[in-house]
C-alpha cells in the first residue's frame, strides 16, 4: 500500500508523516512487550572527549552479521523477535520499502531526548529510507536545515510514522528536544536499509 503523503519539508529530500498506522489494541500490546522482552541497554557516547552513560536505553536487531557504528561504538544486530518481524512487515506495508535493521529507543520521560544529528553513518545505504514508528508519549520532532537554518516540527503521535528519505539524511539535522511535561514514556523504532 503505497499512498503519497505530503512531503513536510520543501527542499533537499524527503519526510513523510503517515500519521497514525497502528491501531488501539496493536499500540498496547507493541508497547508492554518491547518494553519488557527487548534486550535493552543504557547508551553509551563519547562527548567532548569523554564516556558517558545515557538515561535512554537503546537495543539494536538486525539481519544476520549486520554491524552499526555510531558515537564511536559498533552495535552487532541481535536476532529478529517475532514482534519485531511483525511491525517491520507493517512498516513495510506502509511504505513500500524493505528493512534488514531497527534500532530501538526508549525514552523513559521528556527528561530524554536526542540532540541535533542526522543518521548518516557509513552502514546505511544512501539515501534510503528510515522508518520511524513511535509508540507511547507524544513527542516534538523537530527539524534544521543544515545550509538555510529552515526549521520544521511536527509532534509524533503514539501509533504514528514517519519516514525520512532521498537526500534528507546529507542536508537536514532532527533531534527530538526534552520537555519537562511529558511524564510518560515513549519507544522509538527506527528501521533502516543498511549494507550487509
Amino acid at each position: 500500500m503505497i499512498i503519497n503523503f505530503p512531503n513536510i519539508i520543501n527542499q533537499d529530500g524527503q519526510a513523510h508523516y503517515y500519521g497514525i498506522i497502528v491501531n488501539a489494541e496493536q499500540k498496547h500490546k507493541y508497547f508492554n512487550e518491547l518494553l519488557n522482552k527487548i534486550e535493552w541497554t543504557n547508551e553509551k557516547l563519547v562527548m567532548f572527549g569523554k564516556e558517558i552513560t545515557t538515561k535512554r536505553k537503546v537495543a539494536f536487531y538486525a539481519d544476520s552479521m549486520i554491524q552499526y557504528t555510531y558515537s564511536n561504538k559498533t552495535k552487532k544486530g541481535l536476532t529478529w523477535t517475532p514482534l519485531l518481524m511483525e511491525i517491520k512487515q507493517l512498516v513495510s506495508y506502509n511504505t513500500g520499502c524493505d528493512y534488514n535493521a531497527c534500532l530501538l529507543n526508549l525514552y523513559h520521560d521528556g527528561n530524554e531526548g536526542m540532540g541535533w544529528h542526522s543518521d548518516d553513518e557509513k552502514e546505511i545505504i544512501p539515501n534510503s529510507s528510515i522508518a520511524s514508528l513511535s509508540l507511547g508519549a507524544d513527542r516534538k520532532f523537530a527539524l534544521k536545515h543544515k545550509l538555510s537554518k529552515e526549521t520544521h516540527s511536527i509532534l509524533l503521535e503514539n501509533g504514528s510514522l514517519l519516514e525520512m528519505l532521498g537526500s534528507f539524511q546529507k542536508h537536514w539535522l532532527h533531534s527530538m528536544p526534552k520537555s519537562k511535561k511529558i511524564i510518560e514514556p515513549r519507544i522509538n523504532l527506527t528501521f533502516r536499509q543498511m549494507i550487509s
